[in-house]
């Protein structure tokens, strides 16, 4: 009979560990409305906390990629889901805007970039020889998952008991969260005694040393490649977490929608997030990423363009299919190309900087829709904006190394090193 390996344990907890995070980096759709009310913040100050935590969440990020290196995940996820329900606690006694820079513009986003994809994604790669692509897309799917169960839930608490509501459910998650991650995660599969998932007795030289294959930071940053993974990743997070994760609902709000069919609009979205994520790291196992990322940026340039004229409930739904299959669809042939190019020993540290440049763009789209919209009193602008640059981050990805599939790029990167 075939043994049970422990890489199931652990890719389903780290699943629940970055489905609350996710959950909270959605938060502010539900939030910033009913904080405006309350305090009388304008939106563009409200924006720039988001802004923060957006900003802070990348620099997590760096940190979590070269810590889970030295550290392990598990030390490195503990401590991220801890400062979440920390800094979620304290947001619970807001009453000065400075505390919303602080406790979700620097805590919450500290923890969330700790506990977030850059882990994902070395556990992945940590613990499996084979279905990379997949599994990294299966944990890009708790992205979905935290919108599809958590975001309708928090909306409809802010309606009925007020916007405190909703974060209390999210301290609760996080908290619940935590305990699984202390106490199943593991760092390694010698760590139970087993090899990573899909290895056989008997592996090949070459795969050993892709193993330990490696590209110091100072070289690959020398690397056009690197410049345009961080290119498109900058426009990808330009185009999802800083402006749709941060804006849609005000957005679908200030267009008549209730704050309940926005926020169906963004389950919906997960939903469709959920399919597109799997399906993304299925397709990546098998088919050349940078075209996959070409397609990706291509089909979401065309459904932001659509956004300014959604005034109907059918359109706005048709929107959340067509824009969530490819949310987050970017991340499995991201980290692919990384860990190809650079070595999957320096995947932390390396997509930890590039995944920074993704929560640059992403906070430079939280403020920026805050901003404008209280200058020209909508979103139309920034999401004609977002529209370009989702097609020059097609013509980025395009550039890429062809050799990038193959591993040869990688090798002459690596070799710059010696």
């Amino acid at each position: 009979m075939r043994r049970f390996h422990y890489a199931y344990v652990v890719v389903a907890v780290t699943f629940l560990a970055l489905l609350a995070t996710s959950s909270v980096r959605g938060a502010p759709g539900v939030l910033i409305r009913p904080l405006e009310a309350e305090f009388g913040w304008d939106r563009a100050s409200i924006s720039a906390a988001v802004a923060l935590s957006i900003l802070t969440f990348g620099a997590g990020g760096i940190w979590a990629g070269s810590a889970a290196q030295r550290f392990g995940p598990r030390l490195v996820a503990s401590l991220g889901v801890a400062l979440v329900a920390t800094g979620l606690a304290a947001v619970l006694t807001l009453g000065a805007l400075w505390q919303l820079f602080l406790y979700w513009g620097v805590v919450v986003g500290l923890g969330t970039g700790a506990a977030g994809s850059v882990i994902g994604a070395t556990i992945a790669h940590s613990w499996f020889r084979t279905h990379r692509g997949l599994i990294i897309g299966i944990l890009g799917a708790a992205n979905s998952m935290g919108q599809l169960l958590l975001i309708p839930a928090m909306a409809a608490l802010t309606v009925l008991v007020g916007w405190r509501g909703a974060v209390v459910l999210l301290v609760a998650v996080s908290l619940g969260v935590l305990v699984p991650v202390v106490l199943f995660l593991r760092d390694r599969p010698a760590d139970v005694g087993q090899r990573p998932y899909g290895e056989d007795a008997v592996v090949s030289v070459a795969d050993r040393a892709a193993d330990v294959r490696g590209t110091p930071l100072r070289v690959a940053i020398r690397s056009r490649d690197f410049w345009l993974l961080a290119g498109s990743f900058f426009i990808c997070g330009y185009t999802s977490n800083g402006l749709i994760g941060t804006h849609l609902i005000p957005h679908a709000v200030d267009h008549g929608f209730t704050e309940v069919t926005a926020a169906g609009a963004m389950a919906l979205m997960g939903a469709m997030n959920l399919v597109g994520s799997l399906a993304s790291g299925w397709l990546t196992d098998r088919f050349d990423p940078r075209r996959l990322l070409a397609t990706y940026y291509g089909l979401r340039a065309l459904s932001l363009a659509a956004l300014p004229v959604i005034f109907d409930v059918r359109s706005l739904y048709l929107f959340a299919i067509l824009y969530g299959l490819d949310w987050v669809a970017t991340v499995p042939p991201t980290a692919n190309l990384v860990a190809t190019i650079f070595g999957r020993a320096s995947l932390g540290t390396i997509y930890g900087v590039i995944f920074f440049g993704h929560m640059l763009g992403a906070s430079l789209a939280a403020y920026a829709g805050g901003f404008f919209h209280d200058l020209l009193g909508d979103y139309h602008l920034i999401f004609i904006s977002a529209t370009l640059m989702g097609f020059i981050a097609v013509g980025l990805v395009s550039k890429i190394d062809r050799r990038a599939r193959s591993g040869t790029a990688a090798e002459s990167v690596a070799a710059a090193a010696y």
